[in-house]
């Protein structure tokens, strides 16, 4: 949907702001043999594969999935097997998909400008690419070409053939980044499309259901857990907050301060229910007897 679309657009406008941020602030190119593959290797990946952990964690459905419920898999019959696995991928793809935004967009970024792709393979250029000095060793035109990135470091009398590196490496780097972005796009496409157990306008109608009844489910949470909040906190002080004229208000004892601070943790009661909080635990199992105060209507 189109909240899909704007969230995928911030996602992207972010990470390529990030990128920016981050190449200006950190990136240094060691142009050294051996450690340039590393570092710029792990300059194009490590932020990649953060972002696509955080891209996982930040997918309510990663955690729906996750946390649901076991026993509903358990129970699936021959019948409708096929259909609970093509269900379960599409989820899958569907994760993966809107995981994939920020470290495809950080891939993009980096390769179109270059830099990384050039730090970390500018000292496996053939030879054929350039003028190879006459006299040197292997280890000699890899020590040579690792300086490349580094303009200040290169002899006045390879500039050129540094120069036409550079630009080699570069063109790689943008034809790579175009193949990988466009076949990524694709087969999320695809993969998404073969998986998805309905058709067209069934899958848009179930997308729409899906929506609504979430935000629906989230409103309605709000208001039970606020109703129910408001009956442990009258409980606790006599009064339901927000009321006019209050007649009298509880005041509480020093072991009841004491058993409702602290930190709250769930703790579960029974199969079938948790206590949410401290003021909760103290509400269920308490009367709420002890000293009120009356208010006089006239101060």
């Amino acid at each position: 949907g189109k909240e899909v679309i704007v969230a995928n657009a911030i996602i992207a406008i972010l990470t390529i702001g990030g990128q920016q941020l981050f190449s200006f602030f950190t990136f240094s190119c060691p142009c050294h043999v051996g450690q340039n593959l590393i570092y710029g290797l792990a300059f194009l990946g490590v932020p990649a594969l953060i972002l696509l952990i955080v891209g996982y964690a930040l997918n309510n459905q990663t955690w729906r999935l996750v946390m649901g419920k076991r026993s509903h898999f358990g129970r699936v019959t021959s019948s409708n097997w096929l259909l609970k696995c093509k269900l379960v991928c599409f989820v899958l793809c569907s994760i993966t998909g809107r995981a994939l935004v920020a470290p495809v967009t950080w891939l993009a970024v980096t390769l179109i400008n270059g830099s990384y792709y050039i730090c970390a393979v500018s000292e496996y250029v053939p030879v054929y690419y350039y003028g190879e000095a006459p006299n040197v060793t292997a280890s000699e035109r890899s020590r040579i070409l690792a300086t490349f990135p580094c303009s200040q470091l290169v002899p006045p009398e390879l500039t050129r053939a540094r120069d036409e590196v550079i630009l080699l490496l570069r063109y790689q780097s943008q034809v790579s980044n175009s193949c990988c972005f466009f076949i990524t796009l694709f087969l999320s496409y695809c993969l998404a499309s073969c998986f998805s157990p309905l058709s067209f306008l069934h899958f848009r109608y179930w997308s729409s259901y899906v929506h609504n009844e979430q935000e629906l489910f989230d409103e309605a949470t709000d208001q039970h857990s606020r109703l129910y909040a408001m009956q442990n906190v009258r409980k606790f002080f006599g009064f339901v907050p927000g009321i006019e004229n209050v007649k009298e208000i509880r005041i509480p004892s020093l072991k009841e301060w004491q058993a409702i601070s602290g930190l709250a943790f769930l703790k579960r009661v029974d199969e079938e229910h948790y206590d949410y909080s401290l003021l909760h635990d103290w509400a269920l199992k308490e009367r709420a007897s002890g000293k009120y105060l009356r208010i006089d209507e006239d101060p």
